[in-house]
């Protein structure tokens, strides 16, 4: 009869990976929640994508520590740091973004994204060809997000946020919003038609990962203290006598076998 064995330790095991692909199917059930949250205009604006596996989220956690220290940011700069660390500890993560946020505003001139011309203050600071933006101008510039963007679109994004968070309430597992961790996976092609992507982490731990973190943490993580025990660990057996040559002599009995000098 099938059986399934889960449990978090130690890491990688067999239980271990059966529990993270649990964690995997909790995140599939969030993404058809964001995709089915409500949106302004009922058009469908939301793209998603589920990433997990050592290569990926090694990957993703790498290229956040690579953007610490060249967007010159201190502020940003821990959150990168901090963060990458909780990607390594995920079980998978899913990624939403607006597709429409740049290129298609919902014009109704709200004045939302900050602007005093309405939503020509969106167009005039993008390419545009008959009326429309230009989508093939995917330039970055020099900040992690391209805008402006349509303030309409990014809140019917934060429904869909919501929306799997609730998800993920409802399924108990651990689950944090991250803008970081999707400013990375913009620059790896997650979400690749989005220039506003949000990261849901999600974990299945006896210990969430994603609170109570200690200064420092890309130093003081669980990963960098087990390593450290293990070296003080190794020490002392290299300086230690060989159990061959010694043995634990009980009360009342002789030190010496027989045959054995004295």
């Amino acid at each position: 009869m099938p059986r399934m064995y889960a449990k978090e330790y130690p890491w990688y095991s067999p239980w271990d990976t059966a529990r993270r692909e649990n964690g995997v199917l909790a995140a599939r059930l969030m993404l058809n929640a964001a995709l089915t949250a409500p949106t302004t205009g009922g058009e469908d604006h939301t793209e998603g994508e589920i990433v997990w596996g050592d290569d990926e989220l090694e990957g993703i956690a790498r290229k956040m520590e690579e953007l610490a220290y060249t967007l010159k940011n201190k502020r940003i700069e821990d959150l990168l740091k901090y963060e990458a660390v909780m990607v390594r500890a995920s079980d998978c993560i899913l990624f939403l973004g607006d597709y429409r946020a740049r290129v298609s505003p919902f014009d109704i001139d709200c004045g939302i994204c900050g602007g005093k011309e309405g939503c020509a203050y969106v167009y005039k600071r993008h390419r545009t060809a008959a009326g429309l933006i230009d989508p093939t101008d995917r330039d970055m510039g020099t900040t992690p997000i391209q805008g402006p963007l349509c303030q309409v679109r990014v809140m019917d994004l934060g429904y869909n946020i919501g929306s799997a968070l609730w998800m993920a309430n409802r399924l108990m597992v651990d689950c944090r919003p991250s803008m970081m961790m999707g400013i990375a996976a913009q620059k790896l092609g997650y979400c690749k038609n989005s220039p506003l992507v949000v990261a849901l982490p999600v974990g299945t731990l006896a210990k969430n990962p994603y609170v109570d973190i200690c200064y420092d943490y890309h130093v003081t993580n669980m990963d960098r203290i087990l390593d450290e025990v293990r070296k003080i660990y190794v020490l002392p057996r290299q300086m230690g006598t060989d159990f061959r040559r010694y043995r634990v002599v009980k009360e009342g009995e002789s030190s010496g076998s027989e045959g054995e000098e004295e």
